[in-house]
């Protein structure tokens, strides 16, 4: 059984930065995407990074790039997401999710979801 586990989320302030964790088990492809979402109250749940967990190669929404960070721990089986420079438009639930291949940013791919993390980030 493949569980996802994102913990990090919190009450931040515009500029401000916020480390998302993502523990995963149960997942026993010899190669996968992990990647991170995030999705607003009536909006649908929009791409916000990727990386393929054998390779580290990292995929990126424009509205994120040079400000996250998506990173791997291979011994620990943890993904990670690094936010600086915090905006309030970034306040979301942010969810991590898997899939055997490769990296998709349409959420409809990936068939393992965490529970979800909220990242608030106040003006």
């Amino acid at each position: 059984q493949v569980q996802l586990v994102e913990s990090g989320g919190g009450l931040v302030q515009a500029g401000d930065s916020l480390r998302l964790s993502c523990e995963i088990s149960g997942l026993t492809a010899s190669n996968f995407a992990m990647a991170w979402f995030r999705q607003c109250p009536g909006k649908e749940r929009e791409f916000v990074a990727a990386i393929m967990w054998r390779s580290g190669s990292t995929s990126y929404d424009e509205s994120v790039k040079g400000r996250f960070t998506i990173s791997r721990d291979n011994a620990k089986i943890q993904v990670f997401l690094q936010m600086n420079s915090l905006k309030p438009e970034d306040t979301a639930v942010y969810y991590c999710a898997a899939r055997d291949g490769g990296m998709w940013n349409n959420p409809q791919k990936y068939n393992y979801w965490g529970q979800g993390t909220q990242v608030t980030v106040s003006s």
